[in-house]
């Protein structure tokens, strides 16, 4: 079965109500994407949440999956006039073959290298190497795969503190990565905290999957005790306001990882945890940071 995709373009402030309108028609499934990508005027949306005043592009593309006899047409038509655009946007038209789409999306993952000794690899995937150590993680609700800057930041500095017998608190864990990892080097005691519900879940399912021994927690709960390491891989502005708590469950003597943050934010979150713990850049990579301190 070949399937048809339908590409426009319209302003922000029409784009998600086209969108909606094509969903309720009958479309497959409608992405918003920026008009100017791969362009100099090409404008990246991403940031703290609350940063973003106006989210979506002036120039915004709405491309809609529908069935392959769709009247394009009178589908747009319709479909610009509940979105209340006063002219139906011009349009383009593709053919989209059958395609085995769980192959396809599983193709885009592959096994990921975060040092000589340590991979993240699909479960679908083989290892690349045998005598490697090895976190079978698959891209999920949750954030944390490996492969953005942060994680791998993460990820490094773990490697080069946990010694066996460490206890160790991933705060914010995501899909429970890096409190995987601190159990895959040795960490004797880990415990993750999360405010998402399904990341909670999902970071149960992973450790499970691993054979590793960890512990999971809706971050509303209660966390008594304080651990030898900390690392949180949240954002900049959590991250201040979270400096008390955090501080306060790292052991005196401990050490504390932070990132999740752009190498413009690295002044302001050593002031905010200055008060609780000496912080320094530990590394970065691509703009982000990674911040690291022991607490006196």
């Amino acid at each position: 079965m070949a399937w048809l995709s339908l590409g426009m373009e319209t302003d922000c402030l029409h784009a998600e109500a086209l969108a909606d309108a094509l969903l309720e028609h009958g479309a497959l499934a409608v992405s918003i994407e920026d008009a100017d990508a791969g362009t100099p005027n090409e404008s990246p949306q991403f940031g703290e949440p609350g940063s973003l005043t106006r989210p979506g592009w002036d120039r915004s593309r709405v491309v809609a999956l529908t069935a392959a006899n769709t009247d394009a047409a009178r589908l747009i038509a319709a479909c610009a006039e509940q979105a209340g655009l006063a002219t139906s946007p011009p349009y383009t038209q593709e053919a989209v073959a059958e395609q085995d789409w769980v192959r396809v999306t599983q193709a885009q993952f592959e096994p990921i290298r975060v040092s000589a000794r340590l991979w993240i690899v699909p479960s679908w995937h083989d290892a690349p190497d045998p005598e490697a150590m090895v976190l079978v993680l698959d891209p999920g609700m949750a954030f944390g795969t490996g492969s953005h800057p942060t994680t791998r930041l993460c990820l490094e500095w773990l490697e080069r503190s946990v010694t066996p017998g460490l206890s160790v608190l991933d705060y914010g864990c995501g899909s429970g990565i890096l409190a995987i990892a601190s159990a895959r080097l040795g960490a004797a005691e880990v415990v993750g905290v999360d405010i998402d519900e399904q990341a909670v879940i999902a970071s149960r399912s992973n450790a499970e999957r691993n054979g590793v021994s960890a512990r999971f927690q809706d971050s509303g709960r209660e966390l008594n005790g304080q651990f030898d390491l900390v690392v949180a891989n949240i954002l900049a502005n959590p991250l201040k306001v979270l400096a008390p708590a955090i501080c306060g469950h790292v052991r005196r003597g401990g050490r504390l990882a932070l990132s999740g943050i752009l190498s413009e934010q690295t002044g302001d979150l050593i002031a905010a945890y200055a008060p609780y713990l000496p912080l320094h850049l530990a590394d970065t990579r691509d703009g982000w940071v990674c911040l690291a301190g022991v607490k006196p």
